[in-house]
């Protein structure tokens, strides 16, 4: 298709969208603050998912200001169980930045909202089309995959190229008095209908008679893409450490996978009781009762944890290595874990250790 032939599926995607479009809270109230924290979210996530972690995070932290003053601890335990949580850490980084340049409102300017940190080009063009009515495109992974169907493209999407092509076709069609609707009408259409992994509902299509992929028979054979890399498997003994009603946790480094986030504390490839007492002594901790309890997969971009959970009964709360003890409130409370491990607090029940998870 070229720029003339794919500008047709402007009005008929609209007509659709203002029928079908769901209720959502980020799209009855689209306040610029609403759409940035909402699109961040959704990065990675299913909107069922986010909408409670979304009425969450805006009743503690309505605004931007309010972002920007609060501690880490609590912005990462309204984020606890989203996971990518780098992402938290930049929607911080940048509401700091956004009370220092633009007086606590998110710029009106593409470029300038695309400076920030963790907004990239499909964030800028969201913000910025949705809430301030600017026409530039915004396409995610549904808009690849519904624009590479209805012009049947065989490029490679993981190609940054290709992906600015795409951007440009859509910039080409945009309508400048309706680009926040055009550009949320696409997304709508390919997290509804124009579905992945071989289950597009093409019945139910409004753009059915354009799309060059429906009319080859083969709508999913696109979009192309790379292969993913095989993720490398990694073995872990989780230490469930308690004494006195009182568990363990560590902070991970500053650095790598789950950067700085609280954890249960773990080692690589330990299996026997003996390698198990000697990791217990390596924490500086003596333990008085050791038992096997339960086991867990997650699943990270590239890494796969297979994770066997070990409850340890110790002497004394010592903070050797780091660690601090917490009660079940101050967990509930103060500490976000993320959801690698929260499987293993559901056995410590059983001890009548309890926390809201």
């Amino acid at each position: 298709m070229n720029p003339v032939s794919i500008s047709n599926i402007v009005a008929p995607l609209l007509d659709w969208y203002r029928q079908n479009a769901r209720r959502l809270p980020w799209r009855d109230e689209p306040t610029p603050y609403r759409i940035w924290i909402s699109e961040i979210m959704l990065q990675q996530t299913r909107v069922e998912a986010v909408k409670p972690y979304f009425e969450r995070f805006l009743q503690a932290l309505p605004d931007v200001r309010a972002l920007a003053e609060a501690e880490e601890e609590t912005y990462l335990k309204l984020w606890e169980g989203l996971g990518y949580y780098s992402r938290v850490r930049n929607l911080h980084r940048a509401a700091c930045l956004i009370m220092e340049r633009y007086d606590g409102e998110l710029p009106r300017c593409y470029d300038e909202l695309l400076s920030l940190p963790g907004i990239g080009p499909y964030t800028a063009g969201a913000v910025a089309s949705i809430a301030y009515g600017i026409p530039v495109p915004a396409v995610d992974g549904n808009v690849l995959r519904v624009v590479t169907r209805l012009t049947a493209d065989p490029s490679n999407i993981s190609d940054p190229k290709v992906k600015q092509q795409i951007e440009e076709r859509v910039r080409s069609v945009l309508p400048a008095d309706e680009p926040g609707a055009f550009n949320q009408a696409l997304m709508e259409l390919g997290a509804t209908v124009c579905l992945p992994n071989g289950v597009p509902q093409c019945e139910a299509c409004p753009l059915r008679e354009l799309c060059a992929g429906y009319a080859q028979g083969n709508p999913c054979s696109f979009p192309v893409k790379a292969a993913k890399k095989t993720r490398r498997i990694e073995q872990r003994a989780v230490l469930l450490f308690l004494c006195n009603q009182r568990l363990a946790l560590h902070r991970r480094p500053n650095k790598g996978l789950l950067a700085g986030l609280w954890e249960l504390p773990n080692e690589l490839d330990l299996s026997s009781m003996q390698e198990i007492r000697q990791a217990v002594e390596k924490w500086g901790l003596t333990a008085l009762r050791i038992e096997k309890c339960g086991q867990a997969k997650h699943i990270f971009t590239h890494i796969e944890w297979h994770m066997t959970a070990y409850r340890i009964r110790v002497e004394e709360a010592l903070e050797t290595g780091g660690l601090q003890w917490v009660t079940p409130n101050e967990l509930d409370r103060q500490y976000a874990l993320p959801a690698a491990f929260r499987p293993f607090l559901e056995d410590l029940e059983f001890f009548g250790w309890r926390a809201s998870y």
